[in-house]
């Protein structure tokens, strides 16, 4: 039986708590895959060996987002959402309705088994004409027929950050 002043020292108490913290740990499976330390080829023979038919096929879906929702994110564990032309969360949303969006799809899917996050796609060709109040501008073979390199980056840097 422990000493009553062997029972109410704090060491003791650090000593199980840090034995407790340590066998979980040691318990934990490494995932090589989360391991940003690691090479990258073998970050992803990691995942895709982890990875169930339905997850692989779900990643190499893209679907708009109009059908997008966390829960189908997280049940079909789509890869990547497309606004495409015309297609927004609201009638003139502001930049935050567009995050809370993109925010929501995505931990959607970083709620699934593996955690693998989405990508977002934009269609935004000639200016993200999708947001509200964003540039325009003209196609690319009109841009093309301007022959002015320079000016085509320029537009290509208002339509990143616009992005």
């Amino acid at each position: 039986m422990l000493s009553r002043k062997m029972a109410n020292s704090p060491f003791l108490l650090i000593g199980i708590l840090v034995l407790c913290c340590w066998t979980a740990i040691a318990n934990a499976e490494y995932m090589i895959y989360k391991d940003h330390k690691m090479p990258i080829n073998h970050r992803i023979k990691d995942l895709v060996n982890r990875m169930t038919l339905e997850e692989k096929i779900g990643q190499m879906t893209q679907i708009e987002r109009s059908v997008a929702s966390a829960e189908v994110m997280k049940k079909y564990y789509i890869g990547s959402v497309l606004s495409g032309g015309g297609s927004v969360p609201a009638p003139q949303a502001s930049p935050e309705a567009w995050v809370d969006m993109v925010n929501d799809f995505q931990k959607g899917s970083l709620s699934t088994r593996l955690g693998i996050p989405m990508i977002y796609g934009i269609d935004a060709v000639h200016g993200n004409n999708n947001v509200y109040n964003a540039t325009i501008f003209p196609h690319n073979i009109g841009l093309g027929a301007t022959r002015d390199p320079i000016l085509v980056k320029k537009i290509g840097a208002a339509t990143a950050l616009e992005a």
